[in-house]
């Protein structure tokens, strides 16, 4: 994967982010319908919030995400929108999982930052700094 760099009205930037949340309980019910549901949801909303999902799988009891976003907006804002509105509409649109789940995700989730440059060229890079 190539660098993607963004420019927003102060700022250029390159923020990838891992990110993986579940449902409640780690229930495997992201099946029948859901799962393909969900993406279309996902995709709806990271247009609506000018992000991009640069992949997405979601599996019977979790879903992956990697996300391109504006630092300023925030990686949690992201996580929370995507999450409400998914939940929102899917316990709408599926009944079932009203009465299997109390609410359809957890409050948690899973974020690492992705980069297209090693840690350790990074720092070399800063420790160098002085020496150019």
């Amino acid at each position: 994967m190539g660098r993607t760099v963004e420019s927003g009205h102060n700022i250029t930037f390159d923020c990838k982010y891992h990110v993986v949340f579940c449902p409640k309980y780690r229930r495997k019910v992201l099946t029948n319908g859901v799962d393909a549901r969900i993406k279309e949801l996902l995709n709806s909303k990271a247009r609506e919030l000018r992000v991009h999902i640069v992949e997405m799988e979601v599996m019977p009891d979790h879903v992956h995400l990697l996300i391109q976003c504006d630092p300023q907006f925030g990686i949690h804002r992201v996580i929370k929108q995507l999450k409400g509105y998914t939940s929102h509409v899917l316990r709408q649109e599926f009944p079932s999982l009203k009465r299997k789940l109390p609410s359809l995700w957890t409050n948690s989730y899973f974020v690492a930052t992705v980069g297209a440059v090693q840690l350790d060229v990074v720092k070399r890079y800063i420790e160098d700094q002085k020496g150019r």
